[in-house]
């Protein structure tokens, strides 16, 4: 993939699965027992390859939430989806322009950045701009 196609602000696929849950802690060992997750204190977080760099390491979270958290907020939703994205801040610019709702400002920490933003059915969506690096050299148990 060339730079400049690297640069396009877009979602490049998902970055996160999130939904309440009465019981968290179950919920992932329910997971865990039935279905084959390796699970960790958020959920679980899947490995899969990149399609454009088949050696690089990407992650999908998988996180079961307490019902009742503020983090959907403000959606009533029971869900949300985090997309995986590049160029979040020319992707924030488009979104501005185009008169959606950003919930927050970007924040940056060594994984990647994040911001939030509403769509027109009213779902709080999560943008992620990642660095997969990070998670690999963590280590850690992955569902795979």
């Amino acid at each position: 993939m060339s730079d400049q196609q690297n640069n396009i602000p877009k979602v490049t696929g998902i970055g996160g699965i999130f939904f309440f849950s009465d019981d968290p802690k179950k919920s992932k060992e329910w997971y865990s027992q039935n279905l084959g997750l390796e699970t960790n204190q958020w959920g679980s977080s899947f490995e899969f390859r990149n399609a454009h760099r088949p050696d690089e390491i990407n992650y999908l979270q998988w996180s079961p939430f307490q019902n009742g958290s503020d983090y959907f907020a403000p959606s009533k939703k029971e869900f949300m989806i985090n997309y995986r994205v590049q160029n979040i801040e020319g992707l924030v610019e488009k979104l501005r322009a185009n008169g959606v709702t950003i919930v927050d400002e970007i924040v940056s920490y060594d994984y990647g950045k994040f911001v939030h933003i509403m769509d027109n059915e009213g779902n709080k969506i999560e943008l992620w701009e990642p660095i997969d690096h990070v998670f690999t050299e963590m280590g850690g148990k992955t569902t795979k």
